[in-house]
């Protein structure tokens, strides 16, 4: 893999310069285009809200326990689990008199359905109470005093109508003296987590756009530079949202709405990252005295490939999430790229342009280049994160291998936590703890067990196994005693008047029998203990005389029970397909093998030292039941792609400065500078991901502490201390086979051949006249240079201007945006 040669080099550089000088000579037309392309996507393109499925059509919606419940609704007739409930609860006792009317209210709808076909909505299909009496449910905790009524509602009802369903029916019922009467269960989770972040999102949104601004404004001393970078964010958001409601609309790939938060923090993370690098990149050129329009162009072009080749990475890493099995992660991979391609052709086309309009304005009040001192809290947050001392330190090779044995050991230390992770849906659990739909939950939980919400349906399939009464019976016996079992409900257990299909099937083929657990449902215990389950099943149905028996399983614990172990497969793939991504294009870009193996092995100690953290701290200290299965899943994927983005920037100004010295100065040198830009990008980028804390639902907050963990170990400890240690280890090894860390070749500085100059040739002075002393000639006056117009200190090479056809397209698009409003403005 040899070195491009400096023809090659120059081409590059040339193609930035060249895009870069033509924005800048556009900047007006550029701003233009772009208010109208996010004015015309605004009105005429679906949002993600709009389009965007929610998580529950991808938890399951194909698996075989839905499909085991669906078969069992035709065999049986009637269905046996709900998604919904009422829980009435009074810790002093129930009442008779409640009791005998909440009974009555259940009947009623039984009466209607078995004799007028429907219920008195003719969506309501069954209300099944279940009161935790010794008769009923001998393993409750607590006696007489909780009845949970589950109603079976027309399953083409949606989300919103069961939920309203729900609640008119526990509106009718008593509620008890020091009591509570509530409704609950996942698909009234599911929409109390969307109203929540619907609720919450506009906080977050705020509070990360006041993080950005005050570290922006810090790191720059500057009051335009955040406003050049919350412009940008705004804009790639109202795009990106438009862009993933498109892609919804247009494939099968339904993003689910819940992604909204992860997006926005996402993009505004990572506009503001580009946006800070090029904004480094261009304070840069006004310290080496460039000034106005120029600095603007040699600023960005210099950071131009490197953002872009950062931004294909991160895009390019999400998107192997396509890999995977699971729909939920199918539908995360597209967004999420998505959402980096918008960020990154925003960034690159409307900085250059507000840069070139605001000059050095953009860093009012401060003056790059001038001399002045920074004021405090500017110098703080810019001094170098890596002292100069540990640079030169490393540079000895036994320095450079005990500090990456020292950092390697802590981030190993901090990943093992992750040998103990366990893996859960829980949506109920996940609600804040005044929410009424846990309070509900938590009702039932404490008169019940914690699975009475979600019990796991056994469903037994034979030729005339419903005659087989006592070896049902032994079956549930030795259910009842399986550990995780609190309570099982069989063919003995009717509490109506008639069997109704409730567990044995009309036409004598099959069986059913109720696990309900005593964790939460759809929780990482109750899941291992249905796996465990699974397992021993073939030896207790022969034990109970049932060897021949088929075996299915459906309920909220047996839908949860495959997406955690699709998810552990998945895992295996998508790693493989991320890691083989980024490392093709860490070889393209560094045009080396041996340094992208090692770096891509940093990224992988970050994220495991982020995940194993925060299984730590969820599982531990604050005592969760596990993780939400999918939050390690996409918390990894982002944070090894986001790796690879720092590494691009950080690694490929090593490579750069190589060029001019030895790597020991190259290291010195670009270190310094590279970190301090990649510090104020991954302090944006954990505000940006740590701000979706505020949603008070369990699943961003895990993810919110993962994914900052993993940018901070990234942006403070990896890149900064144990990749320098790294490359001063492996030294010009690490660029092998190619040869750009050979050091500078004799010639100029970039190693191109040195044109000879020739000394200028003397004029012979003119002999004396006689008689006059030799006259000394005097040097030639100074060239006196006109002042310049403004704009012209861009070389003529690099100006452009904008083609009379692009200005008619744009002049268009304004039209039909124009007309377009004035259409939907409402008549008078």
């Amino acid at each position: 893999m040899a070195e491009p040669p400096a023809a090659v080099r120059r081409l590059r550089r040339s193609v930035a310069e060249r895009y870069t000088a033509a924005v800048v000579a556009a900047r007006w037309w550029v701003l233009v285009a772009v208010a109208l392309l996010t004015a015309g996507a605004t009105l005429f393109l679906p949002s993600l809200t709009a389009v965007g499925g929610g998580l529950a059509g991808l938890l399951g919606g194909s698996s075989a326990a839905v499909q085991a419940q669906v078969d069992a609704v035709e065999r049986f007739g009637l269905p046996l689990l709900s998604p919904t409930a009422v829980v009435q609860r009074d810790p002093g006792g129930l009442d008779p008199y409640l009791l005998a009317d909440s009974l009555l209210a259940a009947a009623e709808v039984v009466q209607d359905t078995a004799v007028q076909g429907g219920g008195p909505d003719d969506d309501l299909l069954l209300a099944y109470p279940v009161l935790n009496t010794p008769l009923l449910f001998p393993g409750a905790a607590e006696q007489g005093t909780t009845i949970v009524t589950y109603l079976f509602i027309d399953p083409a009802v949606g989300i919103a109508g069961q939920g309203a369903i729900t609640r008119e029916y526990a509106e009718g019922l008593e509620v008890p003296e020091g009591g509570l009467v509530g409704s609950t269960g996942t698909f009234l989770a599911q929409a109390a987590q969307n109203e929540i972040i619907a609720e919450s999102l506009p906080l977050v949104e705020l509070a990360t756009l006041a993080a950005i601004a005050l570290i922006v404004g810090l790191n720059f001393g500057s009051v335009l530079a955040p406003v050049v970078t919350l412009i940008t964010a705004g804009v790639g958001y109202l795009v990106t949202d438009r862009m993933i409601g498109l892609f919804g609309e247009l494939t099968d790939l339904a993003v689910p709405s819940q992604l909204q938060p992860l997006v926005v923090a996402l993009l505004l993370g990572i506009t503001t990252d580009y946006t800070i690098f090029f904004l480094s990149g261009v304070t840069a050129e006004y310290e080496q005295g460039r000034s106005g329009r120029a600095a603007v162009c040699r600023g960005m072009a210099v950071y131009l490939p490197i953002v872009l080749v950062a931004g294909i990475t991160v895009a390019a890493g999400v998107s192997a999430l396509l890999v995977a099995e699971s729909p939920l992660f199918r539908a995360f991979g597209p967004g999420l790229a998505i959402t980096v391609l918008v960020g990154l052709a925003v960034s690159v086309t409307m900085v250059p342009a507000l840069l070139a309009i605001l000059g050095g304005a953009a860093f009012w009040p401060s003056r790059p280049g001038s001399g002045t001192r920074p004021g405090r809290a500017q110098a703080a947050l810019s001094r170098p994160v890596v002292p100069g001392r540990y640079l030169r330190l490393i540079g000895r090779r036994w320095v450079a291998a005990s500090a990456t044995g020292v950092l390697v050991a802590l981030l190993v230390a901090a990943a093992l936590p992750l040998a103990d992770l366990r893996s859960g849906v829980a949506p109920v659990a996940a609600l804040p703890a005044e929410n009424p739909v846990r309070v509900a939950a938590e009702a039932a939980a404490a008169g019940f067990a914690p699975g009475i919400l979600g019990p796991t349906e056994v469903i037994l399939s034979a030729p005339g196994i419903t005659a087989e009464r006592a070896e049902l019976e032994a079956l549930g016996t030795a259910l009842g005693r399986t550990p995780g079992v609190a309570a099982v409900l069989g063919p003995g257990d009717q509490p109506l008047q008639r069997e109704l299909g409730l567990f044995l099937a009309p036409g004598g083929d099959a069986a059913r029998i109720l696990l309900v657990f005593d964790s939460d449902p759809l929780g990482a215990t109750a899941i291992n203990h249905l796996a465990e389950l699974r397992d021993r099943m073939p030896a207790l149905l022969a034990a109970a005389g049932l060897a021949g028996a088929e075996v299915a399983y459906a309920g909220d614990t047996a839908v949860g029970l495959p997406l955690v172990e699709t998810a552990s497969g998945d895992l295996g793939r998508v790693a493989v397909a991320v890691l083989l991504v980024d490392l093709l294009l860490l070889v393209v870009f560094l045009r080396a093998v041996v340094a992208p193996l090692y770096l891509l092995a940093t990224s992988v100690l970050a994220v495991g030292a982020a995940l194993g953290l925060t299984t730590w701290i969820f599982q531990v200290p604050l005592d969760q039941d596990g993780l939400i299965f999918y939050v390690p899943f996409a918390a990894g994927v982002l944070l090894i792609s986001l790796g690879s983005d720092y590494n691009i920037f950080s690694v490929g100004y090593v490579w750069e400065e190589a060029r001019r010295r030895p790597l020991r100065e190259a290291l010195a040198v670009a270190v310094p500078r590279s970190t301090r830009a990649i510090t104020a990008a991954g302090l944006t980028l954990a505000a940006s991901f740590g701000f979706i804390a505020l949603i008070p639902i369990a699943t961003f907050r895990q993810l919110a502490l993962a994914l900052a963990l993993g940018v901070l170990i990234d942006a403070f400890v990896v890149r900064p201390l144990l990749v320098p240690a790294l490359i001063s280890l492996f030294g010009r090894f690490s660029g092998w086979p190619g040869r750009r860390l050979a050091g500078p070749a004799a010639g100029t500085p970039d190693g191109e051949p040195e044109r000879p100059v020739r000394a200028p040739t003397p004029v012979a002075a003119a002999p004396p006249a006689a008689g006059r002393p030799a006259r000394r000639a005097d040097p030639p006056a100074p060239r006196r240079e006109r002042p310049r117009a403004p704009g012209r200190d861009i070389p003529p090479a690099l100006r452009c201007t904008i083609p009379p056809a692009l200005r008619w397209a744009i002049a268009a698009a304004g039209l039909l945006v124009a007309v377009q409003v004035i259409r939907r403005q409402p008549r008078s």
